[in-house]
């Protein structure tokens, strides 16, 4: 007669060692197979009077296994329990009243991006990753370090499309970044400004999808039309590479606005066309010279020279603290004209001429008043 051990074993499950198991990896390949151990059946268990106790549905995780936002959540009950303590007082007095919500605030954003109870629309624009860090990560930089002054915010729609039309200088584009901020920091609605960038930013590792979280897509008029349709505020900046890459001695003189293709854009959807001029962007990189032969072997459209870079290294990127103003003009508005109207080339020239004209008029007016560079 066999014994009870015996028979367990007889009638034992055999898992093999290496294949896929709840909470297990996979066996590397090519690796050969162990051989199978026997592994008892456990116990059944008991629920109360003798009845068998409920087994865990399929779906659910198992108890070893947190959901996605179990770890922000520890991270919460511990940060809080820590600073609630006798640490409470120290918080107070180093991070400020209201700490206890901003800390929540973060902790919270924590969890819904490892649980991915977050949007983002057609074209990539993520709002929250855009409010939550990289606006607040170009902030300082527009209110201290260039300590931009913003004027005309009236002139912004509180609600609908509209087109933003910007001269464009620098060496690199920190007029764009500094004109998102002050659309969304200057409207009550918090509104984001949708830009139309280049083909090299989407081509650029790591840029690409920063661009695109940022809410920036191609500077195409179909994506153009399409986002003004929908009511979102669109920058575009018709100079170009052109406009960013010109020498010091060309600043503030508007280079060519293109063909029009805003403007074409702006008539389809039937928003205003609203002129914006940046003053202080021009002095940051002043581009003294073009590496052209360099340029080429690296595929980008320039390689500026300046009085630091490539001189002082790494160092030279800094750009110079100097005195910014970004200022919105009268919108132009587009509504009253047919829809045919956007095939007229002749209309489309005077409208395209007359926005250029408003934004250097209206850099003149600033340089005219602007008492220092810095200041």
């Amino acid at each position: 007669m066999t014994s009870a051990r015996e028979h367990a074993v007889t009638e034992a499950k055999v898992i093999p060692i290496g294949t896929k198991r709840a909470g297990g990896g996979r066996a590397a390949r090519g690796a050969a197979a162990p051989a199978p151990l026997p592994v008892p059946d456990p116990e059944p268990r008991s629920g109360p009077a003798g009845e068998p106790a409920d087994e865990p549905a399929a779906d659910e995780p198992a108890a070893d296994e947190p959901a996605a936002g179990g770890l922000a959540d520890s991270v919460a009950a511990a940060v809080g329990g820590v600073l609630s303590g006798p640490l409470g007082g120290l918080a107070d007095r180093f991070l400020g009243k209201g700490w206890e919500d901003r800390a929540a605030g973060g902790l919270d954003f924590l969890r819904r991006r490892l649980t991915g109870e977050y949007e983002i629309d057609e074209f990539g624009f993520d709002a929250e990753l855009t409010d939550k860090v990289l606006l607040n990560a170009v902030r300082p930089i527009a209110e201290k370090y260039f300590r931009l002054d913003v004027r005309g915010a009236e002139h912004l729609p509180v609600e609908g499309g509209a087109l933003v039309v910007a001269n464009h200088s620098g060496v690199l584009p920190w007029d764009a970044l500094m004109t998102q901020v002050a659309i969304h920091d200057h409207t009550p609605s918090q509104r984001h400004l949708r830009m139309l960038a280049a083909d090299l930013v989407f081509v650029l590792p790591g840029v690409n999808e920063l661009a695109r979280k940022a809410g920036h897509t191609l500077a195409c008029n179909e994506d153009a039309q399409r986002l003004l349709e929908l009511g979102e505020i669109v920058g575009v900046w018709p100079e170009g590479f052109k406009g960013i890459g010109k020498p010091f001695s060309e600043r503030y003189k508007l280079q060519r606005f293109g063909r029009g293709g805003f403007v074409s854009s702006a008539l389809k959807a039937g928003v205003p066309i609203i002129p914006c001029a940046i003053m202080g962007a021009e002095e940051t990189y002043p581009m003294i010279g073009n590496a052209r032969t360099l340029a080429r072997l690296l595929g980008l459209p320039y390689v500026p020279l300046t009085p630091t870079f490539p001189w002082l290294g790494p160092l030279g990127m800094v750009p110079l603290p100097t005195k910014w103003t970004i200022q919105f003009g009268e919108p132009i508005p587009t509504d009253s004209y047919p829809p045919e109207a956007a095939e007229d080339p002749m209309l489309l020239f005077n409208l395209t001429d007359q926005v250029r004209e408003t934004v250097q008029h209206s850099l003149y007016r600033l340089l005219v008043q602007r008492r220092s560079v810095f200041f």
